[in-house]
C-alpha cells in the first residue's frame, strides 16, 4: 500500500483492522516510518482503496525482486507469474519521498523498455478494464511486482490525483477541494451538485481558497471568517464576507453546501457539520478533520462515531466518505450528504 509519508502505522494498522472485519487476518510485514509505503502479508486480498482513509494505493504483491547493476529487465520478466496472461497496463512506480524522487529519470528510462518487452511477448494491450501490472521500485536495486485490480485500486499512478494549481487562486488549499470532489463524487454528482446559482457557506474562509473553488463552479458563497480574504475572492460580487464566529453562524435560509477548514478538534468539527445537515442549514457539507501527532486512529474513528450517532438518533439518511488526500497534510477530508429519503434501519453509508 501506498501513503503519506509518516501516516505508515496507521496505515498498517487500519489495513489490519479492515482485513479482521472481513474474517481475514493480515502481518504487518514492513512499515518504514516516512518511507510512504507499507507491506502487509496474508491471506486476505487487497482491499478496495477506497474503503481505507490512510492508503493512496491497495494492491497485490506478485513478486520482491532484486536488481542488479546492470540487465534490470531480465529477472523482472522472470519474476512475473503465468497469470494474469495479459495486463492492460504497466506502471512504474516509486515512494512519495525525496529518495523516491530521485528513482523518476531511471523510471522513465526503464518505462520504454519494460513496455515494449511486454509487448513482445503478447503480455500487454489487454482490455481496458482488465488488471493492471504495477512495478514498485523502493530503491534502485529492489522492485516489487504488484497486480492492481482496477475495480478495487485507485486510477492514477502511485494513488496520486495530481492537480496544476490555478494562477489566480488566492492559496493552495483551492487545490485540496478540488481533489475532495473528485474523490469523493462522480462526474454526474458534480453535475448535479455543484452548479451554477447553488448556494454555500464556507466557514474559516481567509485567505479565500476553497471560496475561490466554489466560485469557479458558479456558486454563491458566504464567506465566514474573522480574517481577511485575498486575491478576486475578496471584491467578487457573489461573495458574501461575514466577520464573525464560524461555529456560531447559521445562514438565515437553508444552503445546498457547508465546507470547513478551520483549525480545531475533530471531534467539535464533527459535531458542528453534523447539526449543520440535522438543522437543514445545509444538504451537503465537506470538511476537514486535524488530527493529533499521537492516536490519529482513535481521534477519528471518534469523530466519525459521533457524526454517525447524531445522524441516526436524527433518523437521517445519509453518505459519510473519508480519505487522506494528497494535498491534506496532518488532516483527513470528509463528504457527508443528506439523501432524500429517511429510514428506520441501517441509514449509515460509510465509505
Amino acid at each position: 500500500m501506498y501513503c503519506r509519508p509518516g501516516f505508515e502505522r496507521d496505515c498498517a494498522q487500519e489495513a489490519y483492522l479492515h482485513a479482521l472485519r472481513q474474517g481475514a487476518e493480515l502481518r504487518i510485514a514492513e512499515a518504514v516510518e516516512n518511507s510512504g509505503y507499507v507491506r502487509l502479508e496474508g491471506r486476505a486480498r487487497a482491499p478496495d482503496w477506497s474503503a481505507l482513509v490512510f492508503a493512496r494505493q491497495a494492491l497485490s504483491l506478485l513478486a520482491m525482486v532484486e536488481l542488479p547493476e546492470r540487465d534490470r529487465l531480465t529477472p523482472l520478466l522472470d519474476a512475473l507469474p503465468a497469470q494474469p496472461a495479459v495486463f492492460a497496463d504497466v506502471w512504474l512506480e516509486m515512494p512519495d519521498t525525496n529518495d523516491g524522487k530521485a528513482l523518476s529519470a531511471f523510471t522513465r528510462r526503464f518505462a520504454p523498455l519494460l513496455q515494449d518487452a511486454l509487448i513482445d511477448q503478447r503480455r500487454l494491450g489487454g482490455r481496458p478494464d482488465g488488471p493492471r501490472l504495477h512495478v514498485f521500485f523502493p530503491d534502485k536495486q529492489r522492485a516489487w511486482l504488484a497486480l492492481g485490480d482496477p475495480r478495487l485500486s485507485a486510477p492514477w499512478p502511485m494513488g496520486i490525483l495530481r492537480l496544476r494549481m490555478p494562477p489566480d487562486a488566492p492559496s493552495r488549499s483551492a487545490l485540496k477541494l478540488a481533489e475532495a470532489f473528485d474523490m469523493f463524487l462522480s462526474a454526474e454528482d458534480q453535475q448535479r451538485y455543484l452548479h451554477d446559482g447553488l448556494r454555500a457557506v464556507d466557514l474559516g474562509a481567509a485567505p479565500g481558497g476553497w471560496t475561490w473553488q466554489l466560485l469557479r463552479r458558479g456558486l454563491r458563497v458566504i464567506a465566514v471568517d474573522n480574517g481577511p480574504l485575498k486575491g478576486m475572492v475578496a471584491e467578487h460580487p457573489w461573495v458574501t464576507h461575514l466577520r464573525t464566529d464560524g461555529f456560531r453562524f447559521r445562514p438565515d435560509r437553508p444552503v445546498d453546501w457547508v465546507v470547513c477548514d478551520m483549525v480545531e478538534k475533530p471531534s467539535r468539527v464533527a459535531t458542528l457539520m453534523a447539526n449543520w445537515l440535522i438543522g437543514d442549514h445545509a444538504r451537503h457539507a465537506m470538511f476537514n478533520l486535524k488530527l493529533p501527532m499521537k492516536k490519529r486512529q482513535e481521534a477519528l474513528e471518534s469523530a466519525l462515531n459521533d457524526i454517525e450517532t447524531l445522524m441516526q438518533a436524527h433518523d437521517i439518511r445519509y453518505r459519510l466518505s473519508v480519505k487522506q488526500l494528497y494535498h491534506d497534510r496532518e488532516e483527513v477530508t470528509v463528504y457527508l450528504g443528506r439523501e432524500a429519503r429517511p429510514r428506520r434501519n441501517g441509514n449509515s453509508k460509510r465509505r
